[in-house]
């Protein structure tokens, strides 16, 4: 059965009647309609209606579903015929209630491992949702006539953490639980309790109904730090919402400081490859790498690929790199079906990460024509993850089905995730959206966009990984194309959904699964690799892996992708990440390292004792950097003059902080100076 939560309703809600007509009660009753939705299981259902208080079997008002299941055998691990269909919305009633009153639902579950969901109606307006797991769950409503104008904030999906000037999406998910139908509603947000900003959106939403928003504007943060950001719904239809109580929603949002670009620094000498795991750390033919987006926690994720008969495994580095370093092995009681051969993980900005599988079939059947397989979701809790404290279905969050051999996974938003697809050579646009919560099995609420026209080709040897990763300064996709040795990018805002239904699958249900069409797309690099596998972007630097050469390949993106230079790595290098702290991590799948790129001179960064800038190299060829004063403002302008006084260059400290282009200055001294700060001089010397 489902865990559904109340984001599933919003599909379902839709078919609540808006305006049925009320039975004809009796004075002091009112009428009630209680809708069951079940999953791929609705045979496991059994439910009664009972006045609160009242146990199971005890005076039922009504009892719905498998007459086969009852009170005494719930969650007993049996799943007989009968009862209701799977995937279907059974409207039960009207039953006449007194008004005011409490009463319960009893839901039962024959296997035992989540529940159908209700939703009630009072005289035809919302009055709730519930779900619940395990083999009995008791849910409690009073019946009380809805007001006319009544919003309610279900869900904020506005991520938790993010970084400075990078534009964060505003979104969450509302219902209308009052009893006229809602055409318009406000949404307004504050930071840290400053300057309220409003947007109204338009839509029509009857009574039960949910609704996904995303506000047209983002909000860009400019410093670091904790924030308490809160939404809520400060209008609807023009006029005020009658029940205030369940309007908002507040979060503790972490923005966390810029990742200097180091990338030029790497050119100027050999850098230092420093080994910080190894097999000795549980590292087995790891494949890719992420960063815990909560630095304070200081985590370095490596996903190992191991074997089918177990299944993947994660290794979390605390501290990495540093004195106090320390590993915690983790593998779900059920990797071999839900991370099965992983080739990538990429961590979100809501405490999920996502991984994806190398393998045709999840179930193990690799002689099937129809895999079933794809992205898997989790918590990146590691008191969540790989507990075996959730059944048989492990501890994964969600699980959806049309990527089978995937190659690479990136993160966009919430738990919107982008994957290559290495069967069908092609990249995916999967969407969990809500999930159905550890270990539990309803995977229906996804929406998932398949873009066939980008064309990648994946190793033959389902060994060497496509990896893809998503900027999100300008949401393009890049991808890695291993079997076309080039890198190409998808404008993930282009493309229309197109008509008819995709060619491959789906083997489930979803809320929608389609193609698209007419998106923006094309190539970027096409020359100079053998086998490139990993992928990161760093301020307008892309930095590419290339498993054959084992090298790391940087070019610039504000110039046309031009190569820049070369990194000597490892060969076997797969997964590449840029650090928090600008400092290029990988893995390697030959050798089971975890490797650290240490550039020759670290500069470009702010140091605490520093009182006065300076800049480095010095004398400069092509880049040149600025060491900041501490609280120095990143907009402070700077001006580059040459030796008759003349400006050459306007610029700020956030630009020389990540590396100002000295190519168009000839050979010669220049003065650099800014407001407050002692004029610095350097060379241009060729």
């Amino acid at each position: 059965m489902n865990n559904c939560t109340l984001f599933l309703s919003t599909a379902l809600l839709a078919l609540a009647p808006c305006s049925t007509a009320v039975a004809q009660c009796p004075v002091g009753e009112l009428e009630v309609i209680i809708q069951v939705s079940t999953d791929d299981y609705g045979n496991e259902t059994l439910w009664q209606l009972v006045e609160s208080g009242n146990d199971c079997g005890e005076s039922p008002i009504f009892t719905g579903g498998n007459p086969a299941i009852t009170c005494a055998n719930a969650g007993n691990g049996q799943s007989p015929n009968g009862g209701y269909d799977a995937n279907t919305v059974i409207e039960e009633g009207p039953f006449c209630l007194v008004e005011g009153a409490s009463y319960d639902i009893i839901s039962m579950d024959s296997y035992g491992d989540a529940q159908a969901s209700f939703t009630v109606l009072v005289n035809g307006g919302y009055a709730g949702v519930f779900s619940g797991e395990g083999g009995s769950t008791t849910h409690t409503f009073v019946v009380t006539a809805p007001l006319e104008r009544d919003m309610m904030f279900v869900a904020s999906t506005t991520g938790f953490y993010c970084e400075v000037g990078l534009p964060v999406i505003v979104a969450g998910t509302v219902q209308n639980v009052g009893g006229q139908p809602v055409t318009s509603f406000d949404i307004t947000y504050t930071i840290d309790g400053g300057g309220a900003q409003t947007e109204t959106i338009t839509t029509t939403l009857d009574p039960g109904e949910q609704y996904d928003f995303k506000l047209a504007a983002p909000w860009t943060p400019t410093e670091a730090g904790t924030n308490a950001f809160e939404v809520s719904i400060s209008s609807v239809n023009n006029d005020i919402d009658q029940a205030t109580a369940n309007n908002a929603t507040s979060v503790e949002m972490i923005v966390n400081p810029v990742i200097p670009d180091l990338s030029a620094q790497y050119l100027f000498a050999a850098p230092t490859l420093t080994v910080v795991g190894t097999g000795d750390d549980d590292i087995l033919v790891p494949r890719d790498l992420d960063f815990h987006p909560d630095r304070s926690r200081n985590e370095l994720w490596v996903i190992n690929k191991d074997v089918p008969a177990t299944g993947g495994s994660t290794v979390l580095f605390h501290n990495p790199g540093e004195a106090g370093q320390t590993y915690l092995l983790q593998r779900d009681v059920n990797a071999r079906h839900f991370m099965s051969l992983p080739t990538g993980i990429a961590m979100g900005d809501n405490g999920n990460f996502s991984t994806c599988p190398g393998i045709w079939d999840a179930n193990q059947n690799q002689a099937t024509t129809t895999p079933f397989t794809g992205p898997t979701l989790w918590s990146a809790d590691p008191e969540i993850y790989a507990q075996n404290l959730f059944g048989p279905l492990g501890s994964h969050l969600d699980m959806l089905h049309v990527t089978p051999k995937s190659q690479g996974i990136a993160h966009e938003r919430w738990n919107k995730y982008w994957v290559v697809d290495g069967a069908n050579q092609d990249v995916v646009m999967h969407d969990y959206r809500s999930d159905h919560g550890p270990g539990n099995d309803y995977h229906g609420n996804a929406i998932i966009h398949r873009y066939p026209e980008v064309s990648i080709t994946r190793d033959p040897g389902d060994h060497i990984v496509s990896h893809c990763v998503v900027d999100k300064h300008t949401s393009w996709l890049y991808v890695v194309d291993h079997g076309g040795q080039r890198v190409l990018r998808l404008d993930t805002r282009s493309g229309t959904i197109a008509a008819g239904a995709p060619d491959f699958g789906p083997y489930e249900s979803y809320v929608e699964y389609k193609n698209m069409t007419g998106a923006t797309w094309e190539v970027v690099v096409d020359a100079g690799l053998q086998q490139p596998s990993g992928i990161d972007v760093v301020g307008d630097r892309l930095l590419v892996s290339d498993h054959g050469t084992g090298e790391i390949i940087i070019y610039n993106m504000a110039d046309d992708f031009a190569e820049m230079g070369r990194i000597a790595a490892t060969p076997g290098i797969m997964g590449i990440k840029v650090g928090p702290d600008g400092r290029i991590w990988y893995v390697n799948a030959t050798s089971n390292t975890l490797v650290r790129v240490d550039p020759s001179e670290i500069v470009g960064v702010q140091e605490q004792g520093t009182t006065q800038f300076h800049l480095a190299p010095n004398p400069a060829k092509e880049f040149i950097y600025l060491t900041a004063p501490a609280g120095l403002a990143l907009n402070t302008p700077v001006e580059v003059r040459d030796a008759a006084g003349r400006i050459c260059q306007r610029t700020t400290v956030s630009t020389l902080l990540h590396g100002l282009d000295i190519h168009a200055l000839a050979e010669g001294a220049y003065t650099v100076t800014a407001p407050g700060q002692q004029a610095q001089r350097f060379v241009v010397a060729r």
